[in-house]
């Protein structure tokens, strides 16, 4: 199993999203991946650094680990115009560009239309989805698309190398992988997880950090030892990536750390 991590991206400045990538390539773990939105979700005050902007500055200041979107949303930009950030990316980072893509929902909606850029209809990004799988895989790059819906499911199934699902338990991911059999067949697909994380060296340590941070629907939060368990346990459903997003990057390094012993666990 592959352990990943979202980098700390809602920031002015791109120092600590470089700095993590950098250190998490130095402990080892596999892939660093990067949001696709214009604020937080719900707080449009709050700063957020472009993805695959940042990306290329990860491509040019690390060598090793994979890097990739979760995911980069189809109707924020014409189909040629994403495919061509992923191309580009591909130029500087090699064979280790992961293309995630998405359609986004009404939680991701407002950020279109402050900019001046439609929200099609469900059907409509659905469609645009499966043609821009088609598009970025005719360039020959790995395409995961991410979502929960089951006609996301099955466009994944249908035009994707991998599905990404976020904050789901065993349960989903034991549920779609019934659903991608049929459209599969037996070709290579990866299935990742993604979803907040928190994690700590004792229990101890574990509540004073999600007493101060709070919780998040999904959120996986324990000892080392206890997350490691669960991740075992999405791994025993079909898991083949588990990408951590860390609701805590007071002190990048500890927290990458942790996450490298994590992965040292699922090993």
């Amino acid at each position: 199993m592959k352990l990943g991590v979202v980098l700390p991206q809602f920031r002015d400045t791109g120092d600590a999203a470089l700095t993590s990538a950098r250190e998490a390539e130095n402990l080892g773990l596999d892939g660093v991946f990067v949001f696709d939105h214009l604020w937080p979700i719900g707080a449009p005050e709050r700063p957020a650094l472009h993805g695959t902007t940042l990306l290329g500055a990860v491509a040019a200041c690390t060598e090793r680990i994979t890097i990739g979107t979760l995911v980069a949303r189809v109707s924020l930009l014409d189909d040629e115009v994403l495919a061509r950030q992923f191309t580009t990316l591909r130029e500087m980072a090699g064979d280790r560009v992961i293309a995630g893509i998405g359609t986004g929902d009404k939680l991701s909606e407002p950020e279109n239309l402050a900019y001046g850029v439609p929200f099609p209809s469900a059907a409509d990004r659905l469609a645009q989805l499966a043609d821009c799988c088609r598009l970025l895989r005719t360039e020959g790059l790995p395409v995961w698309v991410g979502g929960l819906s089951p006609r996301t499911i099955a466009v994944a199934g249908r035009e994707a190398d991998g599905l990404n699902m976020w904050a789901v338990g065993r349960d989903g991911l034991t549920d779609a992988v019934d659903m991608l059999v049929r459209d599969v067949g037996g070709r290579d697909f990866t299935l990742s997880w993604g979803g907040g994380v928190l994690v700590a060296r004792n229990e101890e340590l574990a509540a004073g950090r999600l007493k101060r941070t709070g919780t998040r629907p999904g959120l996986v939060h324990g000892t080392v030892e206890s997350v490691a368990t669960h991740f075992r346990d999405l791994g025993d459903a079909g898991a083949e990536w588990i990408i951590c997003a860390p609701l805590d990057w007071s002190v990048p390094v500890e927290e990458l750390e942790l996450l490298a012993e994590l992965a040292e666990a699922l090993r």
